[in-house]
């Protein structure tokens, strides 16, 4: 089992903060699994296939989140990173169930 300090989510009363990397035109809206930067951040990889023009990725994104995490749209805010591939991303609901998708999502993606 990994480490939950090493998960690129961190938990709060109104649900979970999500550390992004997304790739804009990477052929498929898809969740890649987690990876490490080089600065030690853990972060999870997410692909959309709209380009980064006119908040069309950051839409893609809050979308793509919202359906993997079974949330509405309007849960899914950018808090910061709207103009930089990493990105910082809240998630409204139940902290311990969104936390426990990610992982799901992410470890489906690991192995």
């Amino acid at each position: 089992m990994a480490d939950p300090r090493s998960d690129p989510w961190r938990y709060s009363t109104q649900g979970i903060s999500v550390a992004l990397r997304v790739t804009p035109r990477g052929g498929r809206d898809d969740i890649d699994g987690v990876e490490t930067l080089a600065d030690g951040r853990s972060v999870v990889k997410v692909r959309v296939r709209a380009i980064a023009d006119g908040g069309q990725a950051n839409r893609a994104v809050t979308e793509l989140l919202a359906k993997a995490l079974g949330v509405a749209k309007a849960n899914v805010r950018i808090l910061s990173g709207t103009t930089s591939r990493l990105k910082q991303v809240a998630v409204d609901g139940d902290p311990a169930k969104l936390g426990e998708a990610l992982r799901s999502l992410t470890a489906a993606k690991q192995g």
